[in-house]
């Protein structure tokens, strides 16, 4: 039997709820750093959004310019009793159940169905794809008669007409099969990325008396008919190899050889298997005395660990992973903040992957510059394949009747310090001299010849000024010297002078290189010197720091007067209102001073914050934020920055509206697929607020404030090239509540720990 702390269950008294079919989806996609595949069923369902993307496999389209195109749909197998198509909107489900089993990254679901005729079947279904090899893909399914004697008849396709929500980006170019066998290439349609796909079945249990292969045009199907018995077993394997023009110079053939020499399911299910016990002997957290904190926080680790590319550095992850469509593949400043830290002090090789991903891009961020009248490199919002501005300027309202203006691309700036700020965190963290002389220097050193350019000197003032931006508050745009923007750019410059140092030490060559091609001259250091002495801030004699110029002047509010609410506050005072209004999205000023406090060690710094400063602004902006229906990036910051402040009881509220905001659904919106930035906030949560590490000299080192029901907090962090094993105790608990499972406030809706059915082979 499965352990419950593993394992993440649908099940419904009636079935099959299509209500929540969309939701489900997001739930239980399989990812394995090169694709991901939705929760959708193989033999589908009338609305269902099936897709499979592919990292960096991006094709042209309105108003957004460019998104992840939906793969063929490799699941595709109808199944025919008697005539009779097995479907869950047809016949009769009496018993259903679906589970995914993080441990081992297989989904997997049992149905017991009755068809029109009233014969009764059981299915079982089990799905993965490889983590021990990125280009296969496998599902099995079981088929058990109870009363039926007859034929049955199987159609395994791949369907080459998948689409992003009506946009169709695959032209059909090939395809062809064999006795046991099919395959498919197809291109998209702008970017001409070429895609092959080969797919084969097998069938044991039962004599087979025919297989056929139909070539209908884009959709390749494999016909089987066998005979079946009362209580006879048929096992179908269906085994999937897929490659594209971006891996090799001839995917389809690539795709067919690959199939023809891949082992049977049960052995492509222990490499898989494998592969997953030794990223999990490393990122595993393990809480003791609450079921559904330590089934949260598998699931949040899960979905980013098998996200991350593993063999490919010109590609990140979106800001909804390869889970749905929403943001359309695009990559956000999501995973330098939020996700890279778990990355970065557990599997620090993906960390470096997805940072060069940004140092491929660098280029892209120079034409914004370029292009926005400014030097160096200036990157974007939303990045995909070249780091081209990908943020549209306008989109239409929810009704389609009015377009609002986005002002996030040529205004939001933070994001070039963010991703200065993730690559000087890893490498204090790795030590990975190579990555820094080669990659990250002259990523931190021309983001910082932009903000040379962008600040502004105010003659009257004397001093220099960030005007018309965005900061992490979206709620409110085009405001002048946004805190965290001018103080995060201070800690940017800063960083920048101790990197040149660093370089000009380490490769005179390197360095020389740079200061020509960048024009890093005296002159220029010189000024980055003064801009950091002369940048205004905005900040009391109480450390209360104002968001933006003139925040504190806009109209107050209190947000208990609009609960209770489903909706954020945006949505209800309207764009111009929240932004003529102390409300926020998610935090800014306390984002900020977490980042900083944050820093590589422990004694204060030039740009570390006191305790005082945090409780002040805590105090003044924690009761402004729009925290369940504003931002998913902002309840693991509060929930950090609540446990510094000794504050237990709101750190596990603000942490579990992190940890089940795809489980539990919090924000109603989890059907557009997983919120990636909450996956790696939701470990920062554990690890920098209930663990409380902070790195010193020496080390990590813990001063942990676990929550009242937490028995025991279990980790590991890589630091240096060193585990450091983290095994927490909560001196609060007594002897006999440390051998009790105690459960949380919170619930997971829908979605929970639970037995699976007593047949849990995963094949024959």
């Amino acid at each position: 039997m499965q352990q419950a702390d593993w394992i993440v269950t649908e099940t419904t008294e009636d079935g099959f709820n299509p209500a929540q079919q969309h939701h489900t989806e997001t739930v239980f996609t399989l990812s394995n750093g090169y694709l991901g595949t939705r929760g959708s069923f193989e033999e589908g369902y009338p609305g269902d959004r099936p897709s499979t993307l592919i990292h960096g496999v991006y094709d042209n389209v309105p108003i957004v310019f460019t998104e992840l195109a939906n793969a063929p749909n490799w699941l595709s197998l109808t199944i025919l009793i008697g005539g009779a198509r097995f479907r869950l909107d047809q016949g009769k489900v009496m018993a259903y159940k679906r589970w995914l089993d993080m441990q081992r990254g297989v989904l997997s679901r049992y149905v017991r169905w009755q068809s029109p005729a009233g014969q009764t079947f059981e299915f079982r279904f089990d799905r993965f794809a490889s983590l021990a090899d990125e280009h296969v893909l496998a599902l099995q399914c079981q088929i058990t008669s109870i009363d039926y004697a007859g034929p049955v008849e199987v159609h395994t396709s791949l369907n080459g007409y998948s689409d992003n929500q009506g946009y169709l980006h695959w032209d059909a170019v090939n395809q062809g099969g064999a006795d046991h066998s099919i395959w498919l290439h197809v291109r998209t349609r702008h970017s001409k990325i070429d895609l092959g796909m080969a797919a084969r079945l097998t069938i044991s249990g039962v004599a087979a008396e025919q297989t056929t292969p139909i070539s209908f045009q884009g959709y390749p199907t494999l016909v089987t008919r066998f005979s079946i018995q009362p209580e006879q077993t048929a096992y179908l394997e269906k085994i999937v190899t897929v490659y594209t023009s971006r891996d090799v110079p001839n995917p389809v053939l690539m795709a067919q050889d690959k199939l023809a020499n891949l082992p049977g399911f049960n052995v492509l299910y222990a490499d898989h298997e494998a592969a997953w016990a030794k990223v999990w002997e490393i990122s595993d957290i393990v809480i003791e005395g609450d079921l559904n904190a330590q089934l949260a926080v598998r699931y949040n680790l899960f979905q980013l660990l098998s996200v991350a590319p593993r063999n490919d550095s010109r590609v990140s992850i979106p800001a909804k992973t390869l889970s749905g469509f929403a943001y359309r593949g695009h990559i956000f400043w999501d995973t330098e903040i939020f996700i890279l830290p778990c990355l970065t002090y557990t599997q620090p090789e993906l960390a470096r992957n997805l940072l060069t991903y940004r140092y491929h891009t660098l280029e892209g961020a120079r034409r914004k510059a370029k292009a926005h009248g400014y030097e160096g490199a200036m990157y974007v919002w939303e990045s995909a394949n070249t780091g081209d501005e990908v943020t549209p300027s306008w989109v239409p309202t929810p009704t389609g009747e009015n377009l609002v203006r986005i002002w996030c691309g040529e205004i939001e700036l933070h994001i070039s310090t963010d991703v200065a700020y993730a690559s000087w965190h890893y490498w204090q963290a790795t030590g990975d001299h190579d990555w820094m002389r080669d990659c990250g220097a002259e990523m931190i050193l021309d983001t910082a010849v932009f903000w040379g350019s962008r600040v502004e000197w105010n003659g009257d003032r004397q001093r220099y000024e960030i005007s018309d931006v965005i900061g992490p508050d979206e709620y409110h745009e085009r405001v002048n010297n946004n805190a965290f923007t001018n103080i995060m750019m201070r800690w940017h410059l800063r960083t920048a002078l101790k990197v040149w140092d660093w370089l000009q030490k380490m490769d005179r060559d390197r360095a020389a290189e740079l200061q020509q091609r960048l024009n890093l001259t005296s002159d220029r250091l010189q000024h980055w010197e003064e801009i950091i002495q002369k940048i205004w801030i905005s900040q009391n004699a109480n450390g209360l720091i104002e968001q933006f110029e003139g925040f504190f002047a806009l109209e107050d509010l209190n947000l208990e007067d609009y609960e209770p609410r489903t909706r954020s506050m945006q949505s209800i005072l309207g764009i111009e209102g929240a932004n003529s209004r102390q409300v926020l999205k998610q935090p800014d000023v306390v984002m900020l001073l977490y980042l900083l406090r944050r820093g590589i060690f422990s004694q204060p710094h030039e740009d570390s914050y006191s305790y005082e400063t945090l409780q002040a602004n805590w105090d003044y902006y924690v009761p402004r934020t729009d925290h369940t229906y504003g931002s998913s990036l902002g309840p693991a910051v509060h929930a950090i920055m609540a446990c510094e402040l000794d504050k237990p009881a709101e750190a596990y509220e603000h942490f579990m509206r992190a940890a089940l905001v795809d489980l539990a659904d919090v924000r109603g919106n989890a059907h557009e697929g997983i919120h990636a930035a909450s996956t790696g906030g939701t470990w920062q949560a554990v690890v920098f607020g209930f663990a409380g590490v902070h790195l010193t000299e020496n080390g990590p080192v813990a001063t942990p404030r676990l929550p009242e029901n937490w028995t025991r907090l279990k980790f590991q962090f890589v630091w240096q090239g060193q585990v450091y094993k983290f095994d927490l105790r909560n001196p609060k608990t007594t002897k006999s509540q440390q051998h009790e499972d105690t459960k949380s406030t919170s619930t997971l809706p829908r979605i929970f720990p639970t037995a699976v059915p007593p047949s849990t082979r995963i094949s024959k």
